[in-house]
C-alpha cells in the first residue's frame, strides 16, 4: 500500500464525499457530515482549492491513486507556527494510511512552507486513534489544554503535540 498526497481537484468530489459525509468520521471534526454533493463542491472550490497547504491523501489502486483522506496545514498568527489537521474514511482507518499521511505531510511542510519552524497537532483527548497517529509519526505529547474549544455542545480538552523542524521522521 503506498500512501501519496497531491493537491485536490473538483472532481475528488465524489471520493470525497465517502468520508465527509460520514457521521463517525466527523465526529472529532469541527464540522458537521456533509448531506450534499453540491455543499461539498462549493466546499472544494472557495476553500481547499485555494488553501496554501491543503492534501488529497491518495492510495495507489488499479492505475489511479484514489483519495481516501485529508491532511492540510492551517497557518497560525505566527508565521513559524502552523496546526495540522487531518481525515481518513472509515474503511481505511487502522490500516497505518493516516500515520503514513502525516509522515510524508511532515516531510514536505518544512520545505514547503517559508518560515515554518513547529507544526502542532491538537487532538481531542477521547480520540485514541489520532493519538497514536501523530505519536507513530514523530510527534512530541506537550500537555493537555483544558475546556480549550466548544465542540458540538459543549468544551472539549485537547492534547498539544509538536513536531519541529530538527526533529527526526520515524521510519
Amino acid at each position: 500500500m503506498e500512501v501519496t498526497l497531491r493537491r485536490f481537484e473538483l472532481s475528488d468530489v465524489d471520493a470525497m464525499m465517502t468520508w465527509a459525509s460520514d457521521p463517525e468520521v466527523a465526529a472529532f471534526c469541527r464540522w458537521e457530515p456533509y448531506g450534499s454533493t453540491e455543499s461539498l463542491v462549493a466546499y472544494l472550490r472557495d476553500t481547499v482549492l485555494p488553501h496554501p497547504w491543503f492534501r488529497a491523501i491518495c492510495l495507489a489502486g488499479d492505475g489511479e491513486a484514489r483519495p481516501v483522506g485529508e491532511v492540510s496545514l492551517e497557518p497560525t498568527a505566527d508565521a513559524c507556527r502552523g496546526e495540522l489537521g487531518y481525515v481518513l474514511a472509515r474503511a481505511d482507518w487502522g490500516k497505518g494510511v493516516g500515520t503514513a499521511a502525516v509522515r510524508r505531510a511532515l516531510a514536505a511542510v518544512f520545505g514547503e512552507v517559508e518560515g515554518l519552524a513547529r507544526v502542532e497537532a491538537l487532538v481531542d483527548v477521547d480520540n485514541a486513534a489520532s493519538h497514536r497517529v501523530v505519536e507513530k509519526a514523530g510527534f512530541r505529547r506537550e500537555g493537555v489544554l483544558r475546556r480549550h474549544y466548544w465542540h458540538k455542545g459543549r468544551a472539549r480538552d485537547l492534547v498539544m503535540y509538536s513536531f519541529v523542524s530538527g526533529d527526526p521522521l520515524p521510519q
